[in-house]
This record gives structure tokens, sequence and C-alpha cells, in this order.
């Protein structure tokens, strides 16, 4: 049996995921628990932009848009880098840098 990893939340991401709307909120829930168990989420893409091994949830509601980025390549958690609501078809300059910043302080707390 696969061991769940713990999630951990960088920054604001949490405070930012209880924004979610319920629906949103639940099937982020659902897709950060795919992964701790070792699978792939339903919806996602490779946001190498950002960070190597950083990815996006994507979810559609009847509220919008969410994004869920983290990275899980790590042996001791699933890092959530940041959680939001996309307005645009392109994912905003500034949740970029701040996810790019997060994976960055991440990288230097873990030595790597």
């Amino acid at each position: 049996m696969m061991v769940s990893k713990p999630v951990e939340f960088r920054g604001s991401a949490l405070e930012d995921l209880r924004a979610f709307p319920e629906a949103a909120r639940g099937e982020a829930g659902y897709q950060l628990d795919q992964i701790q168990r070792g699978r792939e989420p339903d919806d996602w893409k490779p946001m190498n932009a950002v960070g190597r091994g950083v990815r996006e949830i994507r979810i559609r509601d009847a509220a919008g848009a969410f994004r869920v980025l983290y990275v899980a390549k790590f042996d001791d958690a699933v890092y959530v880098l940041h959680c939001f609501q996309k307005k645009t078809q392109k994912t905003s300059k500034t949740d970029m840098n701040l996810t790019a910043q997060r994976y960055r302080d991440l990288l230097k707390e873990l030595g790597r």
C-alpha cells in the first residue's frame, strides 16, 4: 500500500484555497488527495516555466476556472505553491512570479 505524503502549503496558498467556492474547493481537495497517494490528478499540465516538476491542477467550476500549482517530486511532501482563480486565458505574470518565488524559496529551504 502506498503511504500518503503530507501536503504542505506555502505562503498564502491555504488561505487562497479556502477562498475558492465550495465545489471548486472540494475538487481541489480530491485532486490533492490523488497526488498524495501517488496518482495523477484528473486535469493537469506541467508548469516548467515556473520550475522543474511544478504542475498545475485545472479545475473548472460554475464560478469559473481555478488553479492549484504544486510540486510533488520530493519524497517528504506535496508542496502547494499557489492557488488562484484564473480570470483570463493566459496565467498572469503576477501568479507565475509568485509561484516561481515560492518554488525558489522551497528549494533553498530543502537545500537543493
